[in-house]
Parts: structure tokens; sequence; C-alpha cells
């Protein structure tokens, strides 16, 4: 320790004049208030930094705001989706059974006008054969009458029936 001390104390040495020259840089330096402008230079940058931490920490709480939001709004969308699935499935359903029933009362109309044209053609067959049996029965009779005015020289209901024609024509008769 004591070749220490006295290396820089003896201006013989190296060691003293780098010492006397360190204490000269610092004297000049405090003069030239470097301490303070590298404190105040120092400020600066922690106040830089503590403006750009202020931020992040305020991007931050903005991002988990927003994340928040979009939450709120998916689970709205969600629900609103599922509430519409269930509308459209309710709204299905009720087509499906209006269209049931829309068929089932087609099918008794086409039945029924069914039922009622098989009703008219059996009607209308009847009176055909009607009107065949008439008309059979009118060619039997001309062919009966026809026969016996051949073989009688007169019919008494004929005759008969022709003077009662005569007395209705003659109101004095």
């Amino acid at each position: 320790m004591n070749a220490l001390i006295s290396a820089f104390t003896n201006p013989q040495d190296a060691h003293f004049w780098i010492f006397i020259a360190l204490a000269v840089l610092i004297a000049v330096l405090w003069r030239a208030k470097v301490p303070g402008m590298a404190i105040k230079a120092l400020d600066e940058v922690g106040a830089k930094v503590q403006a750009q931490l202020d931020e992040a920490k305020h991007l931050r709480e903005e991002a988990e705001a927003l994340l928040a939001e979009i939450k709120t709004r998916r689970e709205e969308t969600e629900r609103a989706a599922a509430d519409m699935l269930k509308a459209a499935e309710e709204d299905a359903k009720k087509l499906r059974i209006e269209a049931a029933e829309k068929l089932e009362d087609d099918i008794q109309r086409r039945e029924a006008l069914a039922e009622r044209k098989i009703a008219n053609a059996e009607a209308q067959a009847a009176a055909e054969v009607k009107a065949a049996a008439a008309d059979l029965a009118a060619q039997t009779a001309e062919a009966v009458l026809a026969a016996r005015i051949a073989t009688a020289k007169s019919d008494p209901l004929i005759d008969a029936g022709l003077k009662d024609l005569a007395g209705r024509f003659r109101p004095g008769a």
C-alpha cells in the first residue's frame, strides 16, 4: 500500500501525472456542468421511456377493452344466430304443417271432385240407359202397333180416341 501511495505522490512517476490529469478532467467536467447535463439527458431518456411505457399501458388497456367488446359482440352475434336458427326451424316446422294441411285439403278436394264426376257419370249413364230404354220401348210399341194395325182394319182404342178428338174440335156436335 505504501508503494501505491508513493506512486500517486511522486511527480517522477507516470501514475502521478495520470492521476493529476484525471483530477483536472473531473474538475473541468464538473465546472462545465457535465454531470447536470448527463443527469438531464438521463432524465429525458427516462421520461421518454416512461412515456412509452405509459403509452404501451394505455394501448394495452385499449386492446383489452376492444377484446372484451369483441367477445361481447361475438356472444351477442352467436345468441342472435341461435335465435335466428330457432326461428327458422319454427318457421320451417310451421311451413311443413301448413304444406301438409294444404296437401290434405287438396287431396280431399280432388277426391270430392272425383266423386262428383263419378256421380255425374253414373247419372249420365243412368239417363242414357233410361233414354235407350224409352227409345226401345217406343220402337217396340211402334212395332206392336204397326203389327196390330196391319192385322186389323180398325183399332177400337184408336177409333174411340178419334171420336173424342172430333168431339173436341166440333163445339156444337
